[in-house]
């Protein structure tokens, strides 16, 4: 109990480049450790370049101090005001989980339609472009945008907690989905198993492929959380299925692999 309610604390009342510098050590000691699990997993094999990441060190330290900024004191002068406010009453599960969907496919739809409106010259130069400058993405290129680009997208949280009183525990969720989200479709590998987008159940949701072909090809895959919008309006890349099963395909035909099968395991897509 102590556990969580310090998990409560730390997402609701925490600096978010708090969240964003732990969620970065974390993502590279996983890194370290599962190199050679992830080495067959990775999307564009050959499409690290250390001059990018150079630049999106910079702009990450530029969108922190600003875009952090300009949030922080939203949230705060709104909590202040008693515009947003937290329920940390006693509430059951099921209360916490319609609280958490509504935020989760609100935000996905949210985000589609911003994220289709930064494509639109010029907002596109004013707003996305910093973004895009990294056409094969690492856990880095979550940072990698402008202050603007870091307001419109991360003020869905203020926006949302100001139209509906969530119940603590619920915003304990909401903040570590925004940054294992965040890291994940901007991570470069794929780590998802090879029948993901098979099922009905898990193809709507998003995969690093999908987003890494968004950096990749530009003009598909908007999505954030999930592929709904992307597969009600068309915005899917035609190739993108067929790229995942290739990327698996050499995931199966990895060392790594090859020595699980002669040990009588299965290999992990």
């Amino acid at each position: 109990m102590r556990l969580w309610t310090a998990l409560r604390h730390f997402a609701t009342e925490s600096n978010p480049l708090t969240f964003w510098l732990m969620a970065f050590l974390i993502s590279g000691f996983v890194f370290a450790v599962y190199s050679g699990f992830l080495r067959a997993r990775k999307i564009q094999p050959n499409g690290f370049r250390w001059k990018t990441f150079r630049n999106e060190i910079i702009f990450a330290v530029i969108n922190l101090a600003i875009g952090a900024t300009i949030l922080g004191y939203i949230t705060t002068t709104l909590t202040a005001k008693g515009i947003i406010a937290f329920n940390s009453a006693p509430t059951s599960w099921w209360v916490v989980s319609l609280e958490y969907a509504a935020y989760f496919f609100g935000f996905d739809t949210y985000f589609y339609w911003f994220h289709r409106l930064m494509h639109v010259e010029p907002i596109y130069s004013w707003v996305h472009k910093i973004h895009h400058r990294s056409t094969s993405p690492n856990v880095l290129t979550t940072l990698s945008v402008s202050p603007l680009e870091s307001i419109v997208n991360g003020g869905f949280v203020p926006l949302f907690t100001a139209l509906l009183t969530v119940h603590s525990s619920t915003m304990a969720l909401i903040g570590p989905t925004n940054i294992i989200m965040g890291l994940y479709v901007h991570a470069g590998y794929e780590l998802f198993p090879r029948w993901w987008n098979k099922t009905w159940l898990t193809r709507w949701f998003i995969t690093s492929t999908f987003h890494d072909q968004h950096h990749r090809y530009f003009n598909w895959n908007f999505g954030g959380y999930t592929t709904i919008w992307d597969w009600i309006c068309g915005t899917v890349r035609p190739k993108f299925l067929t790229d995942f099963d290739q990327i698996k395909a050499r995931v199966s035909r990895s060392p790594l692999a090859t020595t699980a099968a002669v040990q009588g395991n299965s290999p992990i897509g």
